[in-house]
């Protein structure tokens, strides 16, 4: 299984969302986006360290890393590894061992640590999606110099179509929305395997 690395692009809430957040991931050696839906509590663990605001407090994520530090436990990395019935699958990777973890506590706890962050290449495939500006980019030029709006314009698949609507779900941070299309896509790209 290939592990693909990713960065945090951005955290975001949506009114709709009934008090959850997107943490939406990108690949660093590519342009797709993998929307993961996390609890406020989360976001606000992974914001507060990524703003470099220490609360007066240790949050429960400051804890456990100063247990792990005083326990002289290192964490390597994290790493997303499944996607099951919608819900997301992480590993903690810790000096010779793993262990189970939710992606949100995971995340928080590397960007406390500064580790890197992977993704298996089967949930990408399963739940990312590429921005329309993204694929625009990566369309090779035709070579005409006639208009575009001259050229017939092919027949959209309905993945396409899904996509489309994916990106402009998280675009308009309707995340509830995102998560039935991703969960749709899912379906789609099943029974066409």
């Amino acid at each position: 299984m290939e592990r693909i690395q990713v960065d945090i692009l951005g955290l975001s809430t949506s009114p709709s969302s009934g008090g959850a957040y997107a943490l939406i991931l990108k690949e660093i050696n590519g342009s797709r986006r993998l929307p993961i839906i996390i609890g406020a509590f989360e976001a606000q663990s992974i914001a507060l360290e990524m703003e470099g605001i220490k609360p007066p407090r240790p949050l429960t994520h400051d804890l456990l890393k100063n247990v792990m530090d005083t326990l002289g436990v290192s964490l390597n990395d994290v790493f997303i590894n499944e996607l099951r019935d919608g819900t997301f699958y992480a590993k903690l990777s810790l000096d010779s061992q793993e262990i189970d973890s939710r992606p949100s506590d995971a995340i928080a706890l590397a960007v406390r640590y500064g580790v890197p962050i992977f993704v298996s290449d089967k949930v990408m495939d399963e739940a990312a999606f590429v921005p329309e500006n993204e694929e625009a980019d990566k369309v090779p030029p035709t070579g005409s110099s006639e208009p575009e709006t001259d050229q017939p314009k092919p027949k959209v698949s309905r993945l396409e179509q899904l996509q489309q609507q994916l990106l402009e779900a998280v675009t308009k941070e309707d995340y509830e929305k995102a998560a039935k299309i991703r969960d749709e896509i899912q379906k789609l790209r099943s029974h066409t395997s």
